[in-house]
């Protein structure tokens, strides 16, 4: 394994690595900064090093723990939804192919970036048993989804039982078993099955040959 910019955009991990000897390209979640959300720096670092595999041809592992990108007046002072599209943009374009394991958060926009634009667009989508998926994340989609109804019940204790049941239930709908239910997802996996099953979709797909992205961003 060999990392890439360790020292910028620390959301995100960027490696080159081999898995039993093959080369291929790594971003990872980094939950130890910001939860794992994606921030502006980690989402320009991480649309440049999908270009750098494209153009030489190495196929894509994502490992995707995050609740998101971040947002906020702090976030959008610096055009962060710039900086986020190019993510969406380089991603939903690649050439080679992606696979994603989901470690434990995917939310909202910042997961799908991880996959390349959803569950759907990588050769092949799995989570550990740890995962959980959703839209955002899932108390502030309560707090959001439900503001009137939790509004308009009086009693304090009452309204905090009611919002840890509507959490309890979308903790328990985005579940990695019942998002492959409903087939959102290819498999939940063991994860000490986690190198042969990163392999097994890409032995039937070649990675085209370098040359077919004439350039890499400098940035």
């Amino acid at each position: 394994m060999l990392e890439l910019r360790a020292g910028f955009g620390i959301g995100v991990l960027t490696s080159l690595v081999r898995i039993e000897g093959r080369p291929l390209g790594l971003i990872a979640s980094n939950p130890a900064h910001l939860g794992g959300a994606i921030d502006r720096d980690a989402a320009d670092k991480t649309a440049r090093f999908l270009q750098l595999c494209d153009a030489f041809g190495l196929p894509v592992v994502s490992l995707c723990d995050t609740p998101g990108f971040m947002v906020g007046p702090d976030a959008e002072r610096t055009a962060t939804v710039r900086h986020f599209a190019r993510l969406f943009v380089t991603g939903a374009n690649l050439r080679v192919p992606l696979v994603s394991l989901v470690l434990r958060k995917a939310y909202g926009l910042g997961a799908m970036a991880m996959m390349g634009g959803s569950t759907r667009a990588p050769v092949a989508t799995a989570a550990w048993p740890s995962g959980e998926f959703g839209g955002m994340g899932l108390e502030g989609a309560v707090r959001l989804g439900y503001r009137k109804e939790l509004a308009a019940i009086a009693d304090p204790a009452e309204r905090t039982r009611a919002f840890e049941a509507r959490v309890a239930e979308l903790y328990e709908r985005g579940k990695a078993v019942n998002t492959a239910a409903a087939l959102e997802i290819d498999a939940v996996i063991d994860p000490a099955g986690s190198r042969d099953w990163i392999l097994a979709p890409l032995q039937g797909c070649p990675a085209p040959r370098p040359g077919h992205r004439p350039f890499v961003d400098t940035w």
